[in-house]
């Protein structure tokens, strides 16, 4: 693979409880473990981190997919929930449901631009095989 481009963060202080930073300056976080996992919340957390990478990312691959097949991708909307929890091994694992709007394509056709765009999406093909992620276009009225 050629690399285009290299991020490079940090994260200081106690994991969870702590500040990340990217290398260039333009992400800097204090960082709180969330109240549902016994911290105090009030800050970012790893998982929303990922949540909102994902979502971009799979929005950038949906919209090249939608417009090779020349779909309308006007009013186009990804969001991205991250879970976390024990995966019954000892340890604890993730799940990622993907919801996406088109509003402007039919949701036959959604679903199957949905679909090709997990197969280009760099997180998609990340995590396949080793994250549960969902697929689900929300209904919309399309023309």
């Amino acid at each position: 693979m050629q690399v285009l481009y290299t991020a490079s963060a940090t994260a200081s202080g106690d994991g969870r409880d702590g500040h990340v930073e990217t290398s260039d300056g333009t992400l800097a976080l204090d960082l709180a473990a969330p109240k549902e996992m016994g911290g105090t919340g009030g800050a970012a957390n790893p998982e929303q981190l990922f949540a909102a990478g994902y979502a971009a990312c799979f929005h950038g691959a949906l919209r090249v997919v939608a417009r090779r097949a020349k779909a309308d991708v006007t009013g186009s909307v990804v969001g991205a929930e991250v879970g976390i929890g024990p995966n019954g091994s000892g340890s604890f694992g993730l799940t990622v449901q993907l919801v996406v709007d088109l509003p402007a394509v039919p949701r036959d056709i959604a679903e199957q631009l949905v679909e090709k765009a997990h197969q280009v999406c760099p997180y998609s093909n990340a995590t396949r095989g080793n994250i549960d992620v969902t697929l689900n276009v929300r209904e919309t009225l399309a023309a």
